[in-house]
Protein backbone atom coordinates (compact mmCIF):
# COMPACT_ATOMS: atom_id res chain seq x y z
CA UNK A 1 0.00 0.00 0.00
CA UNK A 2 2.78 2.41 0.89
CA UNK A 3 4.64 1.63 -2.32
CA UNK A 4 1.48 2.30 -4.30
CA UNK A 5 0.92 5.60 -2.50
CA UNK A 6 4.54 6.64 -3.02
CA UNK A 7 4.88 5.58 -6.68
CA UNK A 8 1.30 5.48 -8.00
CA UNK A 9 2.18 2.20 -9.73
CA UNK A 10 -0.95 0.08 -9.93
CA UNK A 11 0.78 -3.30 -9.64
CA UNK A 12 1.65 -2.54 -6.01
CA UNK A 13 -2.01 -1.93 -5.26
CA UNK A 14 -3.02 -5.06 -7.16
CA UNK A 15 -0.54 -7.14 -5.17
CA UNK A 16 -1.81 -5.73 -1.86
CA UNK A 17 -5.45 -6.33 -2.73
CA UNK A 18 -4.87 -9.83 -4.05
CA UNK A 19 -3.14 -10.76 -0.79
CA UNK A 20 -5.33 -8.73 1.57
CA UNK A 21 -6.87 -11.74 3.25
CA UNK A 22 -3.76 -13.92 3.47
CA UNK A 23 -1.75 -11.00 4.89
CA UNK A 24 -4.46 -10.36 7.50
CA UNK A 25 -5.35 -6.81 6.49
CA UNK A 26 -9.02 -7.56 5.93
CA UNK A 27 -9.40 -10.23 8.60
CA UNK A 28 -7.87 -8.69 11.72
CA UNK A 29 -10.06 -6.24 13.65
CA UNK A 30 -7.53 -4.43 15.85
CA UNK A 31 -7.89 -1.98 18.74
CA UNK A 32 -4.20 -1.01 19.01
CA UNK A 33 -1.30 0.20 16.89
CA UNK A 34 2.21 -0.44 18.18
CA UNK A 35 5.81 -1.20 17.23
CA UNK A 36 4.74 -4.76 16.46
CA UNK A 37 1.11 -4.52 15.27
CA UNK A 38 0.59 -2.29 12.23
CA UNK A 39 -2.76 -3.47 10.86
CA UNK A 40 -4.73 -0.39 11.92
CA UNK A 41 -2.38 1.93 10.03
CA UNK A 42 -2.65 -0.19 6.89
CA UNK A 43 -6.43 -0.38 7.17
CA UNK A 44 -6.77 3.37 7.59
CA UNK A 45 -4.47 3.99 4.64
CA UNK A 46 -6.41 1.57 2.43
CA UNK A 47 -9.76 3.05 3.46
CA UNK A 48 -8.72 6.39 1.93
CA UNK A 49 -7.98 5.04 -1.53
CA UNK A 50 -10.28 6.09 -4.40
CA UNK A 51 -12.77 3.63 -5.83
CA UNK A 52 -11.40 0.85 -8.02
CA UNK A 53 -13.12 -1.97 -9.91
CA UNK A 54 -16.10 -3.85 -8.47
CA UNK A 55 -14.14 -6.70 -6.87
CA UNK A 56 -11.38 -4.42 -5.62
CA UNK A 57 -13.97 -2.12 -4.07
CA UNK A 58 -15.27 -5.03 -2.01
CA UNK A 59 -11.79 -5.56 -0.60
CA UNK A 60 -11.33 -1.84 0.09
CA UNK A 61 -14.67 -1.84 1.88
CA UNK A 62 -13.41 -4.65 4.11
CA UNK A 63 -10.34 -2.56 4.88
CA UNK A 64 -12.56 0.39 5.73
CA UNK A 65 -14.69 -1.73 8.03
CA UNK A 66 -11.61 -2.83 9.97
CA UNK A 67 -10.27 0.74 10.03
CA UNK A 68 -13.53 1.98 11.52
CA UNK A 69 -13.36 -0.77 14.12
CA UNK A 70 -10.05 0.72 15.32
CA UNK A 71 -11.34 4.30 15.30
CA UNK A 72 -14.55 3.34 17.07
CA UNK A 73 -12.65 1.29 19.67
CA UNK A 74 -10.57 4.35 20.54
CA UNK A 75 -13.73 6.48 20.68
CA UNK A 76 -15.49 3.85 22.86
CA UNK A 77 -18.31 3.45 20.35
CA UNK A 78 -18.10 -0.27 19.56
CA UNK A 79 -20.61 -2.60 21.17
CA UNK A 80 -17.93 -4.93 22.55
CA UNK A 81 -14.27 -4.13 21.88
CA UNK A 82 -13.33 -0.68 23.18
CA UNK A 83 -10.09 0.74 24.55
CA UNK A 84 -10.12 1.24 28.31
CA UNK A 85 -9.51 4.77 29.63
CA UNK A 86 -7.92 5.86 32.88
CA UNK A 87 -9.94 8.08 35.27
CA UNK A 88 -8.02 11.00 33.75
CA UNK A 89 -9.12 10.09 30.23
CA UNK A 90 -5.96 8.46 28.86
CA UNK A 91 -6.31 5.52 26.48
CA UNK A 92 -4.98 2.45 28.25
CA UNK A 93 -4.00 -0.80 26.51
CA UNK A 94 -1.51 -2.45 28.83
CA UNK A 95 0.95 -1.82 31.63
CA UNK A 96 4.25 -1.90 29.75
CA UNK A 97 4.94 1.28 27.81
CA UNK A 98 1.33 2.30 27.34
CA UNK A 99 2.22 5.68 25.83
CA UNK A 100 3.22 4.04 22.54
CA UNK A 101 -0.44 3.12 22.02
CA UNK A 102 -1.58 6.60 23.05
CA UNK A 103 0.70 8.63 20.79
CA UNK A 104 0.06 6.34 17.82
CA UNK A 105 -3.70 6.41 18.40
CA UNK A 106 -3.72 10.21 18.60
CA UNK A 107 -1.77 10.37 15.32
CA UNK A 108 -4.07 7.97 13.48
CA UNK A 109 -7.23 9.55 14.90
CA UNK A 110 -6.15 13.01 13.83
CA UNK A 111 -5.28 11.81 10.33
CA UNK A 112 -8.62 10.05 9.96
CA UNK A 113 -10.53 13.06 11.27
CA UNK A 114 -8.99 15.10 8.44
CA UNK A 115 -10.01 12.47 5.90
CA UNK A 116 -13.59 12.38 7.18
CA UNK A 117 -13.80 16.17 7.14
CA UNK A 118 -12.46 16.42 3.60
CA UNK A 119 -14.86 13.77 2.30
CA UNK A 120 -17.86 14.92 4.37
CA UNK A 121 -18.18 11.57 6.11
CA UNK A 122 -18.57 10.19 9.61
CA UNK A 123 -17.11 7.09 11.25
CA UNK A 124 -19.83 4.43 11.18
CA UNK A 125 -19.54 3.07 14.69
CA UNK A 126 -21.88 0.45 16.13
CA UNK A 127 -23.30 2.62 18.90
CA UNK A 128 -23.57 5.84 16.89
CA UNK A 129 -21.83 7.72 14.08
CA UNK A 130 -18.84 9.80 15.17
CA UNK A 131 -17.90 12.96 13.32
CA UNK A 132 -14.46 14.37 12.48
CA UNK A 133 -14.59 17.18 15.04
CA UNK A 134 -15.29 14.78 17.88
CA UNK A 135 -12.46 12.51 16.77
CA UNK A 136 -10.06 15.45 16.43
CA UNK A 137 -11.01 16.79 19.86
CA UNK A 138 -10.38 13.44 21.49
CA UNK A 139 -7.03 13.02 19.71
CA UNK A 140 -5.98 16.44 20.97
CA UNK A 141 -7.03 15.49 24.51
CA UNK A 142 -4.51 12.64 24.40
CA UNK A 143 -1.76 15.06 23.38
CA UNK A 144 -2.83 17.44 26.14
CA UNK A 145 -2.65 14.61 28.67
CA UNK A 146 0.87 13.73 27.52
CA UNK A 147 1.96 17.35 27.95
CA UNK A 148 0.59 17.78 31.46
CA UNK A 149 -3.19 18.17 31.42
CA UNK A 150 -3.73 15.14 33.64
CA UNK A 151 -4.45 14.32 37.31
CA UNK A 152 -0.76 14.50 38.24
CA UNK A 153 -0.16 17.77 36.40
CA UNK A 154 2.88 16.06 34.91
CA UNK A 155 4.29 16.13 31.41
CA UNK A 156 5.45 12.73 30.17
CA UNK A 157 7.56 14.36 27.47
CA UNK A 158 11.01 14.80 29.01
CA UNK A 159 12.09 18.42 29.15
CA UNK A 160 8.64 19.89 28.56
CA UNK A 161 6.96 21.90 31.31
CA UNK A 162 7.96 22.34 34.96
CA UNK A 163 7.27 18.72 35.96
CA UNK A 164 8.39 15.70 33.94
CA UNK A 165 10.20 12.36 34.50
CA UNK A 166 13.73 12.86 35.87
CA UNK A 167 14.85 9.22 36.12
CA UNK A 168 14.27 7.88 32.63
CA UNK A 169 15.20 4.24 32.08
CA UNK A 170 17.92 5.08 29.56
CA UNK A 171 21.59 4.24 29.90
CA UNK A 172 23.07 7.29 28.22
CA UNK A 173 20.89 9.67 30.22
CA UNK A 174 21.54 8.02 33.59
CA UNK A 175 25.36 7.76 33.60
CA UNK A 176 27.67 10.67 34.38
CA UNK A 177 28.94 12.71 31.46
CA UNK A 178 32.36 11.88 30.01
CA UNK A 179 33.25 15.49 30.83
CA UNK A 180 32.95 14.60 34.49
CA UNK A 181 34.25 11.01 34.34
CA UNK A 182 37.02 10.72 31.78
CA UNK A 183 38.18 7.24 32.71
CA UNK A 184 37.02 3.95 31.21
CA UNK A 185 33.60 2.76 32.37
CA UNK A 186 32.78 -0.92 32.01
CA UNK A 187 29.29 -2.26 31.35
CA UNK A 188 28.85 -3.63 34.85
CA UNK A 189 30.32 -0.49 36.40
CA UNK A 190 27.69 1.65 34.68
CA UNK A 191 24.96 -0.59 36.00
CA UNK A 192 26.40 -0.91 39.51
CA UNK A 193 27.23 2.77 39.96
CA UNK A 194 24.29 4.57 38.40
CA UNK A 195 21.28 2.39 37.64
CA UNK A 196 20.00 2.07 41.20
CA UNK A 197 20.77 5.53 42.54
CA UNK A 198 17.87 7.80 43.45
CA UNK A 199 19.32 11.00 42.01
CA UNK A 200 17.80 12.46 38.83
CA UNK A 201 19.55 11.59 35.58
CA UNK A 202 22.61 13.78 34.99
CA UNK A 203 21.85 14.03 31.25
CA UNK A 204 18.54 15.34 29.98
CA UNK A 205 16.88 13.15 27.34
CA UNK A 206 14.99 16.01 25.71
CA UNK A 207 11.91 15.03 23.72
CA UNK A 208 11.65 11.46 25.00
CA UNK A 209 8.15 10.16 25.69
CA UNK A 210 8.27 7.65 28.53
CA UNK A 211 5.95 4.68 29.09
CA UNK A 212 3.61 6.76 31.22
CA UNK A 213 1.14 6.16 34.04
CA UNK A 214 -0.80 3.04 34.99
CA UNK A 215 -4.53 2.48 34.60
CA UNK A 216 -5.23 4.69 37.62
CA UNK A 217 -3.06 7.61 36.38
CA UNK A 218 -0.31 6.70 38.88
CA UNK A 219 3.35 7.08 37.97
CA UNK A 220 6.54 6.07 39.78
CA UNK A 221 9.54 8.00 38.51
CA UNK A 222 12.34 5.47 39.01
CA UNK A 223 14.86 3.91 36.61
CA UNK A 224 14.03 0.40 37.78
CA UNK A 225 10.39 0.99 36.87
CA UNK A 226 11.12 0.40 33.18
CA UNK A 227 7.48 -0.26 32.27
CA UNK A 228 6.71 3.38 33.04
CA UNK A 229 10.02 5.21 32.60
CA UNK A 230 11.54 3.56 29.53
CA UNK A 231 11.85 5.90 26.54
CA UNK A 232 11.33 4.50 23.03
CA UNK A 233 11.64 6.12 19.62
CA UNK A 234 8.29 4.67 18.56
CA UNK A 235 6.66 6.57 21.43
CA UNK A 236 7.94 9.92 20.25
CA UNK A 237 7.79 9.40 16.47
CA UNK A 238 4.02 10.00 16.07
CA UNK A 239 4.29 13.23 18.06
CA UNK A 240 6.24 14.88 15.23
CA UNK A 241 3.22 14.79 12.93
CA UNK A 242 0.82 15.63 15.74
CA UNK A 243 2.78 18.67 16.88
CA UNK A 244 3.22 19.85 13.29
CA UNK A 245 -0.54 19.65 12.74
CA UNK A 246 -1.44 21.42 15.98
CA UNK A 247 1.24 24.06 15.48
CA UNK A 248 -0.06 24.69 11.99
CA UNK A 249 -3.60 25.14 13.29
CA UNK A 250 -2.37 27.46 16.01
CA UNK A 251 -0.61 29.60 13.39
CA UNK A 252 -3.52 29.41 10.97
CA UNK A 253 -1.52 27.28 8.53
CA UNK A 254 -3.41 24.53 6.71
CA UNK A 255 -1.41 21.32 7.02
CA UNK A 256 -3.37 18.87 4.94
CA UNK A 257 -3.90 15.23 5.79
CA UNK A 258 -2.11 14.23 2.59
CA UNK A 259 0.99 16.05 3.83
CA UNK A 260 0.90 14.38 7.24
CA UNK A 261 0.37 10.88 5.94
CA UNK A 262 2.62 10.67 2.90
CA UNK A 263 5.59 8.64 1.77
CA UNK A 264 6.71 11.36 -0.65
Amino acid sequence: MWLYKATDKSYYLKYALQNAQSFGGTTWAIAEFSWDVKYAGLQLLASKLPKQGKEDNKILQEYRSKAEHYICACMNQNNKTNVHRTPGGLLYIRQWNNMQYVSNAAFLLMIHSDHLRETNQMARCERRPVGPEEIFTFAKSQVDYILGLNPRGMSYLVGYGPKYPRRVHHRGASVDSYKKRKGFISCTQGYDNWFGRKNPNPNMLFGALVGGPDNKDRFNDHRRNYMQTEACTYNTAPLVGLFAKLHGLDRGTNIEDSTLFSAK
